[in-house]
């Protein structure tokens, strides 16, 4: 299996920052137990190497800063946040209508994207956020190094890959500038033709996408976010298993509404048949994951004192006590009660 590797020059350009920022490179490459003759002669770098002297930049820098396009320091801790608050949207167009509007607030962002839909197509355009009007917008695109705005796309949409966990394909593609950009660490070959010299610096996808459900959690993320911007620079995806994405939409909702194996089949673009499959291939089944969110969900509400176990059974949606009762029993060998009085 092949490293995926980033151009050296990204590497460089991330310790050019720091120090026009006012930091020692000397200590930084000290810290990351690298000096300068790690660079010479070579035209790439690993791209979890890229990953490591990213996160000591942005702690020396004080900027959130992942190559993209902003107006500012981007807060150290922003990124985190706005990707909490993307795990509990049930799709991707939630999610990017969400971080849409947290841009709007973020210092340093300042840029959003713009979602349309015609033709059956998502469009998502880099447009100003609510702070920054159209005039200073287009100043600053005009002003912004093309490498810059295209990185700003591509982040965005291995992003949107990485929360839903399957590969989006770009339909078409948009740019302000005119000319070809060398270098980039994204894989561009499974991008369409770019169209150069647009109005507008936007990326188009098939509109079906909008409806998968994000499979992220926050365990996921914290491991998500220790190597980034690696999987947002690279084409090594990290695919999130069948069962955890199963597991994940389960745990929104586990009452009686529990969606069935079809309804979870149809969000991730597949059929039951092959999700049973996958499942099996991780080891469960669908009627596993059901029972084992429940269960967590029944561990959380018992230690809640104030809900009696008729409360915890209408919320996992038992019609009657005692077939909680039972289904505890077959799933801890104590009852409710026994559990409960062990948390004392």
């Amino acid at each position: 299996m092949s490293v995926p590797m980033v151009p050296v020059q990204y590497a460089l350009n991330l310790l050019e920052q720091a120090q026009k920022s006012g930091c020692k490179v000397e200590e930084l490459l000290k810290e990351l137990e690298l000096d300068q003759d790690y660079f010479d002669n070579r035209s790439e770098v690993p791209a979890l190497k890229y990953g490591e002297i990213y996160q000591v930049v942005m702690r020396s820098t004080q900027d959130e800063w992942f190559g993209i396009f902003a107006d500012g320091k981007v807060p150290l801790g922003a990124f985190r946040l706005m990707c909490l608050t993307l795990l509990h949207c049930s799709d991707l167009s939630q999610a990017i209508i969400r971080a849409g509007e947290f841009a709007d607030i973020c210092r340093g962002l300042q840029v959003r994207y713009t979602l349309s839909l015609a033709d059956g197509k998502a469009k998502l355009t880099l447009s100003p956020s609510r702070s920054m009007s159209q005039e200073e917008f287009n100043q600053k695109v005009s002003q912004a190094a093309p490498e810059t705005l295209l990185a700003s796309l591509l982040t965005w949409h291995r992003l949107s890959e990485w929360m839903i966990g399957i590969e989006i394909p770009v339909q078409t593609m948009t740019v302000s500038f005119s000319q070809s950009v060398e270098n980039m660490p994204h894989n561009l070959s499974r991008l369409p033709q770019i169209t150069y010299g647009s109005e507008a610096n936007s990326i188009s996808y098939d509109a079906k996408f909008l409806a998968y459900p994000v499979v992220q959690n926050q365990d996921s993320l914290m491991s998500f976010l220790r190597t980034a911007p690696y999987h947002l620079v690279t084409e090594d995806h990290q695919h999130v298993r069948t069962a955890d994405k199963v597991r994940n939409i389960l745990k929104r909702d586990v009452s009686g509404n529990m969606p069935s194996a079809e309804a979870v089949a149809s969000q991730l673009n597949m059929s039951v048949t092959t999700l049973r499959r996958q499942l099996q291939k991780d080891d469960t089944s669908y009627q596993r994951l059901k029972d084992e969110c429940r269960m967590e969900a029944a561990f959380h509400y018992l230690s809640c004192q104030e809900l009696s176990n008729t409360d915890i059974a209408e919320k996992l949606g038992f019609d009657e006590p005692s077939a909680f009762f039972r289904s505890f029993k077959k799933w801890t060998g104590q009852t409710p009660g026994e559990y409960r009085a062990n948390l004392v």
